[in-house]
């Protein structure tokens, strides 16, 4: 398994079809093959060895596609850097994992000079674009004039990616995943209901991000056109809908919310939307309901996983998304393994739980990473048994559909009572007046932990803690039931748009 042999079944069967659109500028398979292949023959020529490590610091677009194909093509590895880190954190990860050549945007160029100091590593910095600034080689100087490359066709468990965590605790970890990881993941994914061929998809999450990476394989496995936007902008995603036909795009909730929510919404045409997928995060009852509304035409499906799993495991189909599905519980669910996984719940023993058991979420298959990098302590902890652990808490019913009740470290222990977040959070989520909310534990010194709710309400709509308390009480237990409540403008995101609780946490502890 090798992930450009996408690129050579679609020069083949389709060379002269669209394959990339960004802005103005239009890339058949057949143009994008040979921006590939001279990528690749320009890299190498600067020393890239297989196995090397390349960099990128760029927004999403054609050259995204460019480089992860290139580099790949050449039989390096990628290692895209998520553009919210601080240049400490940016240079660390480059260190870590010793790259050798970054690409960057020129936006970013002011950063160079500190990361040549704390990344000594890097042997050269290359400009996206033909125009550079002092440091950066401008891209006609390395790729206007490089020689097309033949495949190094890298394959199955060779090193394709190193993706480094949110580092919500400590240093973030590098994770390794091979072709075989990649390609398994993506064929998973298509073989589920849902998946179109030659669609037309919408790339507005980060593409440094699994999430956004993931989506970028299946549509380029499924032979789709790949629309892009510099990044998720609600308007950017609503103008490139309507002017490109888009069938099909992966958006996580907060991505989803904030789009319906955009005060020009109907202006456009969206009727061309068939299929959306969302995931990295849970999605509440009220937003789903709002989002099958504005999007009529749409069949939802969610995925489930993690980066250490390429990086699903779990998929909730169109079929789990009816008003029947959803009454009868299976729409709350992160949906059934993929057919590429195995999926089960155990205890503190590793030993499987009986079906409605809360335990630990772990994960068996061909799309489980090869470890961290440089982490083998971390990797075996991880692996133990043969088994992904993935740090989410969940239960499986009979039928095999899984659902994620918590993250281990985000339950809350409340006079010796569990309290799973997620669960308060989807009950606070159906308030008319709320827009987001998160739900974390804090130390109280009667309860030992106290649930605190943090709430965002939607534009123009008003509510306090006494009317969202009254609202709690007719679905919560007492001892779930918050015990402060704090409002805000907003909430910490991460670069995938999740919350960032360990965040809100420390800021109040």
């Amino acid at each position: 398994m090798y992930i450009t042999q996408v690129l050579h079944r679609q020069i083949q069967r389709a060379a002269n079809d669209c394959a990339v659109v960004d802005g103005d500028s239009r890339l058949t398979w057949a143009d994008l093959g040979d921006r590939v292949q001279r990528f690749a023959g320009a890299v190498r020529a600067l020393g890239v060895e297989p196995g090397d490590r390349i960099g990128i610091l760029a927004r999403n677009g054609a050259h995204f596609v460019e480089y992860v194909l290139g580099t790949v093509w050449a039989g390096a590895v990628i290692n895209p850097v998520n553009l919210r880190w601080t240049v400490d954190e940016i240079a660390w990860s480059l260190a870590d994992c010793d790259t050798r050549i970054l690409l960057i945007a020129s936006e970013f160029a002011p950063l160079l000079p500190e990361l040549r100091a704390k990344a000594p590593c890097l042997k050269h910095v290359l400009a996206i674009e033909n125009h550079s600034s002092d440091g950066l080689v401008p891209r006609s100087e390395w790729f206007g004039i490089a020689n097309p490359l033949e495949d190094a066709l890298r394959r199955d468990r060779d090193l394709a990616a190193i993706l480094y965590t949110g580092g919500t605790t400590g240093r973030p970890k590098g994770v390794m995943l091979s072709h075989a990881n990649i390609v398994c993941s993506a064929m998973g994914t298509l073989t589920q209901p849902g998946c179109r061929p030659q669609a037309t998809f919408l790339h507005s999450a980060p593409l440094f991000h699994i999430g956004g990476l993931s989506g970028l394989m299946i549509a380029l496995f499924a032979g789709s056109t790949c629309v892009f936007v510099p990044g998720f902008e609600p308007l950017a995603v609503l103008e490139a809908i309507a002017a490109h036909q888009v069938t099909d795009l992966f958006l996580v909730p907060t991505m989803l919310r904030v789009t319906i929510d955009h005060p020009h919404f109907a202006r456009f045409d969206t009727s061309s939307v068939q299929g959306i997928r969302y995931g990295a995060a849970p999605i509440d009852d009220s937003l789903l309901d709002r989002a099958i509304a504005a999007f009529p035409h749409a069949a939802f499906s969610q995925a489930y996983g993690m980066t250490e799993l390429s990086p699903t495991c779990c998929l909730l189909g169109p079929e789990d998304h009816s008003a029947d599905a959803r009454i009868d519980g299976r729409g709350r669910s992160a949906g059934r393994a993929t057919s590429v996984c195995e999926v089960r719940i155990v205890n503190a023993e590793d030993e499987e739980l009986p079906r409605g058991q809360v335990g630990e979420i772990v994960v068996r298959g061909p799309t489980v990473m090869q470890g961290y990098w440089n982490r083998p302590d971390d990797t075996a902890h991880a692996l133990r048994g043969g088994w992904m652990h993935t740090g989410d808490l969940g239960r499986m019913d009979d039928a095999g559909y899984v659902t994620v009740v918590d993250r281990l470290k985000d339950m809350i222990i409340t006079g010796a009572e569990n309290v799973y977040s997620s669960e308060v959070e989807n009950v606070i989520s159906t308030h008319a007046s709320v827009g987001a909310v998160a739900v974390i534990g804090l130390p109280d010194e009667r309860w030992g932990e106290r649930v605190h709710a943090m709430i965002v309400l939607r534009p123009g709509m008003q509510a306090d803690a006494t009317s969202i308390a009254a609202h709690c009480r007719t679905a919560l237990a007492g001892y779930k039931m918050p015990r402060s409540f704090e409002f805000a403008d907003s909430l910490p995101l991460s670069g995938a748009g999740k919350v960032l609780k360990a965040s809100l946490r420390q800021a109040r502890i």
